[in-house]
């Protein structure tokens, strides 16, 4: 029972007994004998709690909250269980010339609600405006929004962890892979009907399989906050696909569970800790799916709209725009500043998720107009002890002035390098002049992170991304073909860097599909034998098309989710791709914690790196800005490798020649001295699915045979294998 002093100022409602509450927690809380409800608005002239039958349509009781405390509204209702639906009506000036926009009419979804009743039917009645009037957002709208309103769900946070403990992969040994929860195994035939889709789908042992089979380490799932599908796209007949369109930082999104259960969601995580794998959340803080002043009013906005929106300071009618979405979060707020931070902590404590990928990052960055490196968001995560463990992605840009900030993250973050992914996709598609860039993007990005102290796993390093080509479609597609989205091909970037290999589309000619084979092994091959992240994108392991669409935000159907039909699988490519991974893996050289310094260190006898002209030279500093370049070898130092193993002892590794020619004609490759005198074998070569040539030993000064666009890596053998070649040689002599 609860104290005499909270219950001292109970009240009674419609035969429901109301106590005082307390101001915190936020949100919706069970304590096992009743539910504290507590919402923060700091113009609200009156707050109303309104309960609602389980089907959501009928309003049972409408709980006026008296308790204000440090301008959180707050009431306890000790007849109040789990499961229960909820929402609130916020009263106060309706003023849109000075940013106040509450309208009573509407009901609001709480913005802590940890679970969402998803009974969203678009009307006309959502707005607080009269749709279509003259004066439009100026006017008022007096219908009820609650019948067909989203309705937050009292929850039960009890769930069995048992033993779940967090992989905790270190930053250099990650290998993320980006999936869609619904697009995945919406059609995946070894996944149970009745889970396809879902967040259980993600738990069952052919998804798991799959993921331990590639090699993987880190799953990033597309946005799984409580999301809106945009009306206009209702109007289409399509669905906010992607997600980044949230209206919930605490819920897990409903469409993607099978038993309208959070705990699912937790299953999901504990099961993929169970096989090593850890679980980050793409995560949409710097906007919400309210939209502008012509948007809908569903929760933060009629709770209070000037406290959680950046509005414009000269006319607060209108909202600042950084995200090209309508409106953007006021981090400036302390209060909104708490609900992310509150709604980070939550899933990292309560949910278990292992770190964040945060969309236009730059956007929540900024105080004023500026990007700044030391804003209060970031600083504050810096020092929070729990989010300052976890993994931390940035999308470092948005779309207002000044925002791209590729490499000016603080220490402790890492960020999606989209340099990394031109420069690869501009010199494979045989663009010249570009094997500076090239080079300095493979070795880590030292020229975007090494001077502010930062680590080559700073850079998180892909090809394709959910938005954007898939890597069938990247060596498919000169052009995007975004007819389905139904806005004239107008959508999505005609910067693509892609190049069709000869042939737009689908082809059944055998010479333009071994060549676009081949130009897929030479990117994977690329993305796993760079310092840095690499991050895969679910679908470009087996073949997956979108059919030339790079902007398949809307398409919830078979453009986008994966195909798992046998016959329509590269499962050549899928292997390859396991063997890169397992490379990787096996090789600390290729996974460095720290930078390249090109020179001797330690005391070693060789150079950690070298660059090589194809006639086996050490490169000169006119050769790297030649137009002409396309071809470049790399010797790579296993004895200077910067790792130590669980007693602190060193890890030497072997030393590697990898070659690498954009060109389009064949070009010899005199291989160097190997640091050790000793011989080099091919081990993969990208002109062939399988390496033929890993019974060829090649002595210093040999001339390797590097193919028209194509990536070979060769190790140093010993002389004993040297020998055996030599004498078969003379023999064939």
């Amino acid at each position: 029972m609860k104290s005499d002093t909270e219950g001292s100022s109970s009240q009674k409602h419609a035969d429901l007994t109301v106590w005082p509450g307390r101001p915190y927690p936020l949100g919706a809380t069970w304590d096992g004998e009743g539910v504290n409800f507590a919402l923060f608005s700091e113009h609200a002239e009156k707050v109303d709690l309104c309960l609602f039958d389980e089907s959501g349509r009928r309003e049972l009781h409408r709980v006026p909250v008296r308790e204000q405390t440090d301008q959180v509204w707050h009431c306890y209702l000790p007849e109040a269980r789990p499961g229960l639906l909820y929402g609130y009506r916020v009263r106060g000036p309706y003023d849109p010339a000075m940013g106040l926009r509450f309208n009573h009419h509407k009901l609001l979804l709480d913005p802590y609600a940890k679970q969402i009743h998803n009974g969203m039917k678009w009307h006309d009645s959502h707005f607080g405006y009269k749709v279509g009037h003259r004066n439009e957002d100026l006017s008022y709208d007096r219908r009820d929004s609650a019948p067909g309103m989203l309705k937050g769900v009292v929850v039960d946070q009890a769930f069995t962890w048992g033993a779940d403990r967090a992989p905790r992969t270190p930053w250099h040994r990650t290998i993320i892979y980006e999936l869609h929860v619904k697009g995945f195994t919406k059609r995946h035939p070894a996944v149970p009907p009745a889970f396809r889709g879902t967040y259980a789908a993600l738990a069952t042992a052919p998804v798991i399989d799959h993921f331990t089979r590639l090699g993987i380490t880190a799953v990033e799932l597309m946005p799984v906050h409580a999301f809106v599908d945009d009306r206009h796209l209702i109007a289409r007949g399509l669905r906010n696909y992607w997600g980044y369109n949230t209206i919930g930082f605490f819920a897990p999104e409903t469409r993607y569970s099978a038993t309208g259960s959070i705990a699912e969601f937790k299953t999901m995580v504990k099961a993929l800790h169970s096989a090593g794998i850890e679980v980050i959340l793409d995560v949409v803080y710097n906007h919400t799916a309210e939209g502008n002043q012509l948007g809908p009013t569903l929760s933060f906005r009629g709770i209070d709209n000037p406290v959680y929106y950046r509005l414009l300071a000269d006319n607060p009618r209108y909202y600042m725009d950084y995200t090209g979405t309508g409106n953007t979060l006021n981090m400036r707020h302390p209060r909104v500043l708490q609900l992310i931070m509150d709604s980070l902590r939550y899933w990292v404590l309560e949910m278990h998720v292992d770190g964040f990928r945060f969309d236009l990052a730059a956007t929540l960055a900024r105080e004023l107009h500026e990007v700044d490196r030391l804003g209060a968001f970031l600083d504050i995560i810096h020092q929070d002890p729990i989010l300052s463990q976890v993994k931390l992605i940035a999308e470092p840009w948005d779309l207002g002035e000044g925002g791209y900030q590729v490499g000016k993250f603080p220490v402790g973050w890492a960020e999606w390098n989209d340099k990394y992914r031109d420069a690869l996709r501009s010199y494979w598609k045989g663009d010249g002049g570009i094997i500076g860039e090239l080079a300095y993007r493979i070795t880590g990005s030292s020229d975007l992170y090494a001077r502010s102290g930062r680590r080559p796993y700073a850079s998180v390093n892909f090809v394709t991304a959910h938005d954007g080509f898939t890597l069938q479609d990247l060596v498919s597609y000169n052009s995007k073909h975004n007819e389905a989205n139904g806005e004239e091909n107008r959508d999505g970037t005609d910067n693509n860097h892609s190049w069709n290999c000869g042939e737009e589309g689908s082809t059944d000619n055998p010479e333009v599909n071994r060549l676009r084979a081949r130009q897929k092994r030479n990117l994977i091959a690329t993305l796993f034998l760079s310092q840095g992240v690499p991050m895969l994108l679910a679908g470009d392991d087996i073949g997956q098309s979108q059919n030339g669409n790079n902007n398949a935000y809307c398409q919830d159907n078979g453009i986008s989710w994966l195909d798992w039909d046998p016959a329509h699988l590269d499962t050549e490519l899928s292997q390859f791709v396991q063997r890169m991974i397992a490379l990787r893996k096996d090789h600390p050289v290729f996974r460095r914690r720290n930078f390249f310094q090109g020179r001797q260190i330690r005391g070693a006898e060789i150079k950690d790196i070298v660059w090589l002209h194809p006639d086996g030279q050490e490169m000169t500093d006119e050769e790297w800005n030649q137009e002409f370049a396309r071809s470049l070898g790399i010797t790579l130092s296993g004895q200077a490798v910067d790792e130590v193993d669980e007693r602190g002892q060193r890890i030497h590794d072997d030393n590697f020649l990898l070659l690498i020619n954009a060109h389009h004609e064949e070009i010899p490759f005199v291989t160097p001295a190997p640091p050790s005198n000793f011989g080099w074998v091919a081990i993969v070569d990208t002109s062939c699915q399988t390496t033929n040539r890993a019974d060829v030993f090649y002595a210093a000064g040999a001339s390797y045979p590097l193919q028209a666009r194509s990536l070979a890596l060769l190790v140093e053998r010993p002389p004993e294998r040297m020998r055996r070649f030599d004498r078969r040689r003379s023999a064939a002599e």
